[in-house]
């Protein structure tokens, strides 16, 4: 399995599961049915497709800030209602993925304008605090944009570690009172929690130590994303090398390869290894100090969140062995439920679907919320 891929997208993944339940479905949640159909269609025919003209994809060069970038921009075909932009997941191919450009033609075809920036720090499997800057950018280009409707709601949709950035970039003074949604799929709020159960396996749910066994990939990712944070050129070819061998197969043994790492590398390894959640932060305080303050930047429990003015829609898997649910149900907590809206999906985890689980009225439920938010100031015509 190619986990540098399947990590990504595991909405996507999800609805290409669903779409089997969509044919028997309450009256009510057809849309939000033919929206998941679409999605796990990717580019063969559905329903929607025959409902509804082709948007119009183009790549995209603006400037913010004295910033330049790139990105691809979904247009529908009919008028548009809302906005969102698209953050590409923690993957090599970034906006290329083609499930993420499945995804954002069926947001095109369900009337939203898409803007998918490219991230470099995301291509290179890097999750950086700096990258919100990039995202908030996006959100002033889009709504500066012509085709976008006046008054209309405008959103970032995120997955997984990106969700962080984009919730940072949400509360940026510059676009803080135009966010009106964040689409968050499988995120988190409290990184030590979520080293401490990529590590250890171990989270706490109702004041409980509960045990998961985790995906070993959130451990390698956090390795690739922090290595050029250590200061030995050595270390850090030895680090590279382990991570991606890990990634290709966790079976890989690699004693061998770290026996000769300095005490700063070291340090790292040290919280790799640990199984005992209780020692966990602990250990995180001796890594470098570079790394501790990129960590520190990443972090949703230690911000103000007060100054985050977007509605959420949480989506989280109750397996999720990578970013346990826990931190969605604590980022909901900590907006406040008349903020947020959270869908616990059973069946759902971060990488691997149980068709057998799935919870498939939550995940209706789900998208029904992200289309009402759609209608919200648009003339619905």
């Amino acid at each position: 399995m190619n986990m540098y891929k399947n990590v990504s997208l595991i909405f996507v993944q999800f609805c290409v599961v669903l779409v089997i339940f969509t044919a028997c479905v309450p009256p009510w949640y057809s849309d939000a049915a033919l929206f998941l159909e679409d999605v796990a269609a990717e580019n063969k025919n559905s329903r929607l497709k025959n409902r509804t003209p082709t948007p119009t994809i183009s790549s995209v060069d603006y400037q913010m800030s004295e910033n330049n970038y790139h990105a691809d921009l979904y247009l529908p075909g009919e008028t548009p209602q809302a906005g969102i932009v698209l953050i590409p997941g923690v993957a090599e191919a970034g906006r290329a993925d083609t499930r993420l450009a499945a995804f954002a033609t069926t947001l095109a075809r369900n009337r939203f304008i898409v803007l998918v920036p490219d991230i470099p720090n995301l291509r290179e499997l890097k999750v950086r605090a700096e990258d919100r800057l990039t995202i908030s950018d996006a959100v002033s280009h889009l709504v500066s944009r012509s085709e976008f409707p006046g008054g209309a709601q405008i959103g970032i949709g995120a997955f997984s570690y990106a969700v962080g950035p984009a919730i940072l970039a949400a509360m940026e003074p510059t676009v803080r009172e135009k966010v009106n949604f964040i689409l968050g799929v499988g995120g988190y709020y409290d990184v030590e929690n979520v080293i401490t159960f990529f590590t250890t396996g171990y989270f706490q749910h109702q004041d409980e130590w509960q045990y998961l066994e985790p995906n070993e990939y959130g451990k390698w990712v956090f390795v690739i994303s922090n290595i050029d944070r250590l200061s030995n050129q050595t270390d850090k070819e030895i680090f590279l090398n382990v991570a991606q061998q890990k990634i290709k197969n966790s079976n890989t043994q690699i004693e061998a390869s770290v026996a000769n790492l300095t005490a700063e590398a070291n340090s790292i390894l040290n919280l790799l290894k640990n199984k005992n959640y209780q020692e966990a932060p602990t250990l995180l305080t001796k890594i470098p100090a570079a790394i501790r303050s990129d960590l520190n930047a990443l972090n949703i429990s230690n911000k103000d969140i007060t100054k985050l003015k977007a509605k959420l829609i949480l989506l989280h898997g109750t397996d999720d062995n990578i970013i346990p649910f826990t931190e969605s149900i604590a980022l909901a907590n900590a907006v406040g439920f008349d903020q947020a809206e959270l869908f616990l999906i059973e069946g759902l985890a971060h990488v691997d679907i149980h068709p057998k689980k799935l919870d498939k009225w939550a995940m209706l439920q789900a998208i029904d919320a992200l289309l009402d938010v759609r209608d919200i100031g648009s003339d619905k015509t």
